[in-house]
C-alpha cells in the first residue's frame, strides 16, 4: 500500500467523482482504466449503420433539440 499526496482542491474534485459505494482506491482504479481515445470510439460508429439511417436520426435529433432550445431562448 502506498500513500499519494494531493492538494485539498484535488481531493475535493476526486470526492465529487467518487461513487457512493467506491473507495478512493476504487475511484482511481476506475479512472485509470477508462478508454479516452475519442477517435477510436467515434470510428466504431461509422460501421454501426451502413445504410446511413443512424446519421439521419442523429441529424433529426440535433434539429429537434436546436428548435426546442430556440423556442425556450426566444421567450
Amino acid at each position: 500500500m502506498s500513500t499519494i499526496r494531493v492538494s485539498d482542491d484535488v481531493k475535493e474534485r476526486l470526492r465529487d467523482l467518487k461513487r457512493d459505494d467506491e473507495s478512493f482506491d476504487d475511484l482511481l482504479d476506475r479512472l485509470s482504466r477508462q478508454d479516452t481515445d475519442v477517435d477510436e470510439i467515434a470510428g466504431c460508429l461509422a460501421f454501426a449503420d451502413d445504410d446511413g439511417d443512424l446519421l439521419d436520426r442523429m441529424d433529426d435529433a440535433h434539429d429537434e433539440l436546436s428548435d426546442s432550445l430556440d423556442g425556450h431562448v426566444g421567450r
